[in-house]
């Protein structure tokens, strides 16, 4: 049976509806059914698209954290609905990603998407390229996370792509035992999964988990100006802030693992 896709979606400007629309033919082609956990701000109309090839839509309910703290309870009622009806396996991405996926590396998408029934749990990584199309920022505080993962586990896994495979079985047992709210369940559901030894957990590296932040923004697709405006990414000591404390949040969630 082909498996389900399991989407978070943001993007309240709508800046990325043609690239839906472009991407949803071959979605609905690879994938048995769509179900997305939609923040509040999601672009009304972007949704209305989703759903008009009849993707499951859920808003999130928000309190008062920040998105850090809640991301991880977002892609578990994602995959949860993806994995209601028929599909035994679900994989999981970030909306933005799986349109640019889809639009660029189709065929890949459609060989992940079969190789996911492989497992109980596949963590999608990133070739060396793709991760190297990543702001310095994100390249220098997620490979201190893939450290400490490799340390604790002696696994040389990419774990900040934000996307993975997910059994029907695996889900049960990480709303059973993984009560994690966090972005980082990027690395503490394949944990919890490993402690209890019953499930199969694999590993793929991709190319079309590539950064994907620039499309449909804005900015010049020059290479040229591209690249500065890549790099330009990393002038700004927010971002600094912003993902060296998801470093140090995903590190203290793996703690108890170690």
């Amino acid at each position: 049976m082909p498996t389900a896709l399991a989407l978070l979606y943001h993007d309240p400007e709508g800046r990325l509806i043609d690239d839906v629309r472009r991407a949803l033919p071959l979605l609905t082609d690879i994938f048995e059914g769509i179900a997305i956990c939609a923040s509040p701000q999601a672009n009304n109309q972007a949704l209305q698209l989703w759903q008009s090839v009849g993707a499951q839509v859920e808003v999130e309910s928000r309190g008062d954290d920040a998105p850090i703290y809640r991301l991880g309870a977002a892609r578990r009622t994602a995959v949860t609905l993806a994995l209601q009806g028929g599909p035994e396996h679900a994989l999981y991405c970030d909306g933005d990603r799986i349109v640019h996926w889809a639009q660029r590396y189709p065929d890949e998408l459609r060989q992940v998407a079969a190789a996911v029934q492989q497992y109980d749990f596949t963590v999608l990584g990133r070739s060396q390229r793709a991760f190297d199309s990543h702001p310095g920022v994100q390249r220098d505080t997620e490979g201190i996370v893939n450290t400490v993962f490799r340390r604790i586990t002696g696994l040389a896994w990419d774990m900040g792509s934000g996307s993975r495979g997910v059994s029907r079985r695996a889900l049960e047992a990480i709303r059973a035992h993984c009560d994690d709210d966090t972005i980082c369940v990027d690395v503490t559901w394949p944990l919890c999964l490993r402690e209890q030894a019953a499930f199969d957990l694999g590993y793929r590296v991709t190319e079309g988990l590539e950064f994907e932040t620039g499309d449909g923004y804005g900015h010049q697709r020059t290479e040229g100006d591209y690249a500065r405006w890549l790099d330009s990414l990393d002038d700004d000591p927010h971002r600094w802030a912003y993902r060296t404390k998801v470093a140090h949040l995903m590190i203290e969630k793996m703690l108890p693992y170690a």
